[in-house]
């Protein structure tokens, strides 16, 4: 499959202004991380863009531009972006998930329930995905949000305010007295998983137009300014959506200029040798 070309000739409505636009530029003179989402009012939906957003000064410095397209409507990705201080430009919208079929995400379970319409299938199957049917390594995710991580960096800073309902406001600083600071601390984690769950729900009609595609995952692929694929996950479940959940953009750490020049020297030295073959 050639990712790179489905996502070029794709076109999507940007949040931003509304346009039906291409995902990706004419032309490249940077690398891209694409950001395949699941439906915007999904837990990793959410979580993953903000992992993007709290360190997009550092994709940016090492010349990665961002796009993302998630599972909605406009009025889905405006909420989205307003919530996580996401980019309205960056951000394009998949009303069907089409674009998830065509790049083989995994489309979660899909138990077919006789007597319920496909949105209420689709909860059965969320539900059945959340306790871990179908959805490798969810419920060992979900309890690491709790017992905290020391591989994982702290989440909130010493004088950030969380709002949780039904929780109180709480500060960053209270989490060092149950785990210390430097990493992240027990309950840190399942505070913010709350705060995104308590936004979802409480503007669910907004985030989630049709409910029918609720269990589909999605997916993460990093190119070079060549379009050549660099690095590619696809979520395997709920809570799913990095190789490495303690540091979901770790991946980015083994991109730099010299590797991707070896593997750009690669490519065009296999080419070569199969025209030569030819």
């Amino acid at each position: 499959m050639d990712v790179y070309a489905i996502l070029s000739r794709t076109q999507r409505q940007r949040v931003s202004d509304g346009a039906i636009a291409p995902l990706l530029p004419g032309s490249e003179t940077q690398k891209r991380l694409v950001a395949v989402l699941p439906q915007l009012g999904d837990f990793d939906s959410m979580e993953y863009a903000w992992w993007i957003q709290r360190e997009r000064e550092q994709i940016y410095a090492k010349g990665i531009a961002v796009t993302a397209v998630g599972i909605g409507d406009r009025a889905s990705g405006e909420r989205f972006c307003d919530f996580i201080g996401f980019p309205k430009e960056d951000m394009f919208v998949d009303e069907t998930a089409d674009l998830h079929r065509q790049l083989g995400l995994y489309q979660g379970l899909t138990l077919d329930v006789p007597g319920l319409t496909d949105s209420q299938k689709a909860w059965v199957n969320l539900m059945l995905m959340c306790a871990g049917i179908r959805s490798p390594g969810t419920l060992a995710e979900v309890f690491r949000g709790y017992r905290g991580d020391r591989q994982a960096p702290q989440l909130i800073g010493d004088e950030e305010e969380v709002k949780a309902p039904p929780l109180p406001i709480l500060k960053g600083s209270f989490f060092d007295v149950v785990g210390g600071k430097g990493f992240q601390r027990p309950l840190e984690l399942a505070t913010l998983r709350l705060r995104n769950m308590a936004e979802a729900l409480g503007h669910w009609g907004t985030y989630v137009p049709n409910a029918a595609y609720l269990t589909q995952r999605g997916g993460t692929f990093l190119f070079d300014r060549n379009g050549t694929l660099l690095y590619e996950h696809r979520d395997p479940g709920v809570l799913g959506f990095a190789e490495n959940m303690s540091r979901p953009l770790s991946f980015l750490e083994d991109i730099s200029e010299g590797r991707d020049d070896t593997r750009e020297k690669q490519a065009m030295l296999e080419s070569s040798s199969d025209s030569g073959d030819s």
